[in-house]
């Protein structure tokens, strides 16, 4: 069998390019996913209609590009290719809590447009994982949850609205802010969830997204999505403000001031 093929300009190329570029394609399209397992090779064969030979050249043209990377007796997992380091950032979240709110204008912008997009291009299946995701929220809200899992259902359901806009860089920008996204999403479960009010008003921000979105209303949803994390902002605000005063209170009532 020869190792090239004819591409659509006519062009001669070795097969594994083809290969690479299929496999590229998947990983762009958040089929394949940043650390996922990639299928055995017999799998993959037969899926991408290959011969293993070829699908060994492309495998290796992936590891050269830092695309895929292999582990010893595991098998090759798709590599973190946009990961940013959030360390930094999550750390200033600590010392410098002003830089949350500038993450949350960041979300209400990447997110209300992911909405749109979302109720124009979402498919079928799309909304098959959309809803799961959002009963998943909601299922947690009616048992006693954790934070920690409560911010990640959140922030499951905001990721699948993304997925569904069918904007490779759109979502593999939000996936390479996860942890960042954790963060601000974390900072509402902890902030506002145990307060009645604000969770409830949480929950009303949720459904309204996620009818918009399932009823293929681009314009609502952009709305839902934007209002959403602006509510959040302006919640966390009054919050911080309200911890202000009662501390300058604190210090005139014991004398300080």
């Amino acid at each position: 069998m020869s190792n090239l093929q004819i591409d659509e300009a006519g062009q001669r190329r070795p097969v594994g390019e083809g290969v690479a570029q299929r496999i590229e394609q998947l990983i762009v399209d958040g089929v394949l996913k940043a650390g996922q397992l990639l299928p055995s090779e017999r799998r993959l064969t037969e899926k991408l209609g290959v011969s293993r030979s070829a699908l060994r050249e492309g495998l290796q043209l992936l590891r050269a590009r830092h695309i895929i990377r292999t582990e010893q007796g595991r098998g090759s997992f798709v590599a973190q290719i946009a990961k940013v380091d959030a360390g930094p950032l999550v750390h200033l979240f600590h010392s410098q809590p002003r830089t949350l709110y500038d993450l949350l204008e960041v979300r209400a912008l990447l997110e209300g447009e992911s909405a749109r997009l979302a109720a124009i291009r979402g498919t079928e299946a799309d909304f098959i994982l959309i809803r799961r995701r959002y009963e998943a929220m909601v299922a947690a809200h009616l048992r006693p949850t954790d934070s920690a899992t409560h911010a990640h259902l959140d922030h499951a359901f905001h990721l699948a609205i993304c997925e569904a806009s069918h904007n490779p860089v759109l979502v593999h920008t939000l996936q390479s802010l996860t942890d960042l996204m954790l963060g601000s999403v974390f900072a509402c479960v902890n902030n506002l969830y145990h307060r009645e009010p604000h969770k409830r008003q949480i929950d009303r921000q949720h459904t309204r997204l996620f009818n918009a979105v399932m009823a293929r209303q681009p314009d609502q949803a952009h709305k839902a999505a934007t209002e959403h994390v602006d509510s959040v902002r302006q919640s966390l605000n009054e919050i911080e403000q309200e911890g202000e005063r009662l501390v300058r209170a604190t210090l005139r009532l014991e004398g300080w001031a």
